[in-house]
């Protein structure tokens, strides 16, 4: 086997590997360009994905600079060439793509092209993209295109992939935004449930306590001091809405993002100070992310309503491949030991099996009047 093949297959299989670790649609298109281009050592790469009224929805480059594109303008239209790749299933080599009779010119600011390889990419039968490459990096014969059949073959495997790959990433984002409409849903079910009947019965208690100011003031006092109560309890169903949320942005922000930001609205949030410190992290499994996410949710939600303390510390670092989370409250403490005899687990045992299911450990270290940190270390990937 000679060594051009084996070099072929190998960037393949690098390029499918990137292909399949990418989840937003966005991503994946920047990642088939990217590796058709340094794939078959072109000078330029676009991938097309058509919209319904002629023009693109998305159109990604590589081998153009941000200035370059920013100069050319507007987004291309479905014509000439460019339609010619999603209208028809079969590849275009091309030794100067501005000899074509299809070629219609393009921007002043777009760079020179000749030699031209372009094909659709398809899902069953529709198109769903079309890729193009230009300007082979390699000696050239007049009157030939510098892209060659094996080149085409590459890039025909390459968009079969391509195409399992932007499905599964549309796929995905259809169903992320099903679970954030399924999330708005049970948020607005259960502030229904919880807060919006609290802010009710404040209310009521409120128009009596305007009633009985002039006739009966010890009883307007009373029941303004139930008002006083009543919002105190509407306030904390609220904060524990926000704990709860699930973490719909976890795959796009990230663990350390997301942590961050559901820490400063509880810190907002709260009389308590909550602050967070992160240090070294790397990017770690899904399941493991958000293991982490779901105890330090529990954590801060034990700490900020039972604790007693006026401040809360989130830390989150690396760990050799993995990481050690830690959150550690400055309140009343407890005895965990008396906590467990007394059937009161304040979340324990759910964080535990959080820990454990993805091969990680919880810690909870506490004692009265010394705050409470409870620490879960995951190993990485």
């Amino acid at each position: 086997m000679s060594h051009r093949p084996r070099s072929g297959l190998a960037a393949v299989s690098t390029a499918l590997l990137a292909m399949s670790r990418r989840l937003e649609v966005h991503d994946v298109l920047k990642t088939i360009v990217v590796s058709a281009r340094e794939l078959l050592d072109a000078e330029y790469a676009a991938l097309g994905v058509p919209d319904d009224h002629g023009g693109f929805a998305q159109f990604v480059v590589d081998g153009v600079s941000d200035e370059q594109w920013k100069a050319i303008g507007p987004l291309p239209r479905q014509h000439g060439i460019l339609a010619a790749m999603l209208h028809e299933e079969k590849a275009e080599r091309l030794a100067d793509v501005r000899k074509d009779p299809r070629f219609e010119g393009w921007p002043t600011a777009h760079p020179e092209m000749s030699d031209f390889l372009g094909l659709p990419v398809r899902d069953g039968d529709e198109t769903i993209a079309a890729l193009f490459l230009a300007n082979k990096r390699c000696p050239k014969e007049e009157g030939r295109c510098g892209f060659t059949e094996e080149d085409e073959e590459l890039l025909s495997i390459l968009a079969q992939h391509a195409a399992i790959a932007l499905t599964n990433a549309r796929l995905y984002e259809r169903s992320r935004e099903l679970t954030i409409a399924e999330e708005r849903s049970r948020l607005a079910h259960e502030l229904h449930d919880a807060v919006s009947q609290k802010l009710f019965s404040l209310r009521l208690t409120a128009q009596a306590a305007a009633a009985l100011v002039d006739r009966d003031p010890d009883r307007a006092k009373g029941e303004l001091q139930q008002v006083a109560a009543l919002a105190a309890e509407a306030a904390d169903e609220l904060r524990a809405a926000v704990v709860e949320l699930r973490p719909a942005a976890l795959d796009e922000d990230g663990l350390v993002n997301t942590l961050r930001t559901q820490i400063q609205v509880l810190d907002r949030a709260h009389s308590a100070r909550v602050t967070f410190d992160t240090c070294g992290m790397r990017a770690l499994p899904a399941a493991q992310e958000e293991a982490l996410l779901r105890v330090a949710q529990e954590a801060l939600h034990n700490a900020l309503r039972h604790s007693g303390g006026d401040r809360v510390d989130v830390t989150l670092a690396r760990r050799g491949q993995g990481a050690l989370l830690g959150i550690t409250d400055n309140g009343t403490g407890f005895e965990p030991r008396a906590v467990r005899r007394a059937g009161r687990h304040l979340g324990l045992v759910s964080m535990r099996d959080r820990a454990s299911g993805v091969g990680g450990r919880l810690r909870v270290i506490s004692a009265p009047g010394q705050g409470t940190t409870i620490e879960m270390e995951v190993p990485g990937g």
